[in-house]
């Protein structure tokens, strides 16, 4: 075989090889393609989405994870966007489960998940008391402090989230309105070692006609303890005596209360009537 013969032999194997390789490497160049494809199948369309969702229906007809998805706007390569506000919302730890619970959740805790950085996490917690706020801004509308239950509605979550005990004493004028709300004690609190000293002070310094004591219970149980009737028994006498009166004592528990008015205590001795609660 001459010398041109050779080449061409030369060329026709080496061109056969090559197409053996494109061949036998085929399968595994599509592979990416079906590495890439899986999400898609698990994404909602365009038209699921929670912000085409917002506009289509309103924000009353997305759940919980979608409208915290809208907040959130991006997730990650891995996860999307709805799977992130779902693990957020999975923070939450019982009793307070759900939104509630986002309240207590840490900035750390929410930025141990994937997809969560320091900006995100703030703008959480910034959500967490805005909200907060809303509910008091909503509950002061129209605030009587001589009702019982607005009392507790306007303080409730003021105090239900709180892990440790606060006492506030609420200063009024003639008409019930709220001149102001002063914080006398937070922390492992000993109701009985509250002087009415310091919550009369607060009630000259502000003119305040009546006074309405009000503190919360961690636990969420909001029965009295004895030192709250030994504190209350104590505020109500000095009161009488100054002509300062209080209308009430109201301790807040995990979204329910009780009013030392609404039970009578108020109006005979002892204070509490009938067996002590353990």
């Amino acid at each position: 075989m001459d010398k041109h013969g050779k080449m061409e032999e030369k060329e026709r194997h080496s061109n056969g090889n090559e197409e053996t390789k494109r061949k036998e490497g085929a399968p595994r160049r599509s592979s990416p393609q079906k590495r890439s494809s899986a999400p898609k199948k698990a994404l909602k369309t365009a038209s699921e989405l929670p912000y085409e969702r917002f506009k289509r229906f309103g924000p009353e007809n997305l759940t919980e994870i979608e409208l915290l998805a809208i907040i959130l706007r991006t997730g990650t390569r891995d996860n999307h966007v709805l799977q992130v506000a779902e693990e957020v919302m999975g923070l939450a730890r019982y009793p307070k489960e759900g939104l509630l619970g986002l309240y207590d959740v840490t900035l750390d805790e929410l930025m141990g998940i994937r997809g969560i950085g320091e900006v995100k996490a703030v703008r959480l917690k910034c959500l967490t008391e805005l909200s907060m706020r809303m509910s008091m801004a909503k509950a002061r509308e129209g605030l009587n402090l001589t009702s019982s239950g607005q009392v507790a509605a306007y303080f409730m979550e003021k105090l239900r989230h709180r892990e440790t005990e606060c006492v506030v004493v609420a200063c009024v004028d003639a008409k019930g309105q709220l001149i102001c709300e002063r914080k006398l004690s937070e922390g492992s609190v000993n109701m009985s070692l509250i002087s009415p000293r310091e919550i009369f002070l607060a009630a000259l310094e502000s003119r305040a006609v009546n006074i309405v004591l009000v503190h919360n219970h961690p636990s969420g149980d909001p029965t009295p303890s004895r030192s709250d009737r030994e504190l209350t028994r104590n505020v109500r006498d000095t009161g009488e005596k100054m002509g300062i009166r209080l209308l009430d004592h109201v301790i807040i528990g995990d979204n329910r209360y009780v009013s030392f008015r609404e039970r009578a205590w108020f109006s005979e001795e002892p204070l509490y009537p009938g067996p002590e609660p353990a």
